[in-house]
């Protein structure tokens, strides 16, 4: 048995043709992959964003209710260790270098083999002492020294990661063509900011902005003119369509060798951004928003012709490792709270869940139960109190704690585990909590008739409600005591 996972970070679900007919957005190779697939329309993230998002699926579990951005811990029960412990081998290609930054630990390595392709963003790959001569002065946005110099290194459209990354699958499969049992996880960082890509595919979408440079966004309030704003998504939608490209030649390969007819293949993403919807660009210090919540699921299940070509079941990322489990045989284990897609798609089951329970680390705690959208805002600007609970202090790029080592707890704390972990404050009692920039707003959203989320709801009796259930689901997952106190729960 075999199975393929297409993950493209920061996947915008209302861009492709499959979720919006009316999309201008040019992704012929995922709408001839949907074709092919079962799409969900019920499907959420669950922690956000990059690697919390990848434990999530890696484990099954949420993560974001006990920590943030890092490694897979040492209690982990991943999918590739399962997958090896069964004789099922496992490879990733990825150009996604947070993997081997620090707060990226321990989850390539878990697979058989692994092939990481550099350049993305800030990835220390071109060692060059000096900025390039030729460093923007003027932009908008966000312009790095590092991805700057890794730029020079892109000397044809074959040179740029997401290609590389793609194409190393295609060579993968070609080269393992005889095998008839693996996983595949081929992940690609595009269409993830910066948004570049050769020139030819901007020129698709007549873009004839003349202004500062303008293709990173900041995390933040609109703030740039909007042509500038017009640009920005254009080269978003450019760079989606640079990825579209080269992942239909991995489909070609799926043709050339019949793989449709024994392979299971999911294609999916970590989280979407917003583009000035909501008047911001980015993610993580705003409201988690459908923009970066609602996300693409298509899947597609050789032998099975499914009764239904949509589902509209509530899942999650973290049903990923149960279905890739459930697929091959294996039995699912006991540290796992996602569920098998499979019953979905055969039809023996019209739901899995009743909703989901999606967020990121010290900021909303968000629910939806597919008719409403709740999103509970901690109730103090200092967010206190709040604390991440780990065996392994690292996350973006650094080590949290480091400034309060006085602070910081040693115990059993996680009740799925006796590991003992750290307890480390993330807020101080009296200190504005800077990474949230939503306020003290908790809001609730019809999203059956309002799905962009423009007109929250005052009906009293209803946020009631859906605070108790938001309580219930949080008792579900046994979150930490100090997460029901910041956000005013008990």
């Amino acid at each position: 048995m075999k199975a393929i996972v297409i993950l493209m970070d920061t996947l915008n679900r209302q861009m492709l043709e499959s979720y919006n007919p009316s999309t201008w957005v040019q992704t012929p190779h995922l709408s001839r992959l949907a074709e092919k697939c079962v799409i969900f329309d019920n499907h959420w993230s669950g922690s956000l964003p990059c690697m919390p998002a990848r434990r999530d699926m890696m484990t099954g579990r949420l993560g974001f209710l006990e920590r943030g951005w890092g490694g897979i811990e040492p209690f982990d029960v991943t999918l590739p260790q399962v997958l090896k412990s069964k004789n099922v081998f496992s490879h990733i290609v990825t150009d996604h270098y947070h993997y081997f930054k620090t707060g990226g630990e321990n989850y390539c390595q878990a697979f058989h083999s692994w092939d990481l392709h550099r350049g993305q963003e800030s990835d220390p790959w071109v060692s060059r002492v000096n900025k390039p001569a030729d460093f923007p002065k003027s932009f908008y946005g966000r312009v790095e020294p590092q991805y700057e110099k890794n730029r020079t290194a892109f000397q044809s459209e074959e040179d740029y990661p997401g290609p590389r990354t793609m194409k190393a699958a295609c060579q993968w499969l070609e080269d393992n063509e005889d095998a008839d049992s693996y996983f595949l996880m081929v992940e690609a960082f595009d269409p993830h900011e910066p948004f570049d890509c050769p020139q030819h595919y901007l020129d698709l979408y007549e873009d004839n902005y003349t202004g500062p440079r303008f293709d990173w966004p900041k995390y933040a309030k609109v703030g740039e003119p909007p042509d500038a704003m017009e640009h920005m998504q254009k080269r978003y939608a450019a760079n989606l369509t640079m990825i579209d490209h080269w992942m239909g030649k991995l489909l070609n390969v799926m043709d050339k060798h019949h793989l449709w007819d024994d392979t299971l293949l999911i294609m999916t993403t970590d989280h979407g951004f917003l583009l000035g919807e909501h008047d911001w660009t980015g993610k993580n210090v705003m409201h988690v928003y459908n923009e970066i919540a609602h996300l693409p699921l298509m899947v597609h299940l050789p032998g099975v012709v499914p009764d239904q070509k949509r589902i509209s079941a509530i899942t999650q990322n973290i049903d990923l490792m149960p279905t890739l489990l459930d697929y091959f045989g294996i039995d699912i284990p006991s540290t796992v709270r996602g569920r098998s897609l499979l019953d979905l798609i055969k039809g023996t089951k019209n739901k899995i869940r009743d909703y989901a329970l999606y967020g990121t680390f010290g900021m909303t705690v968000n629910m939806t139960d597919g008719k409403y959208t709740y999103l509970r805002a901690p109730i103090q600007e200092d967010n206190h109190p709040c604390y991440a609970y780990t065996a392994m202090p690292t996350t973006f790029g650094t080590f949290i704690g480091s400034q309060m080592p006085d602070r910081i707890e040693v115990g059993r704390y996680l009740p799925y585990t006796t590991f003992p972990v750290y307890r480390i404050p993330f807020s101080q009692a009296g200190v504005p909590f800077k990474m949230a920039q939503h306020a003290q707003l908790s809001l609730l959203y019809d999203i059956e008739i309002d799905h962009q989320q423009l007109s929250p709801i005052e009906d009293e009796a209803l946020i009631k409600q859906y605070t108790e259930l938001l309580i219930q689901a949080m008792e579900f997952e046994k979150a930490p005591e100090d997460q029901y106190v910041r956000l005013g729960l008990k």
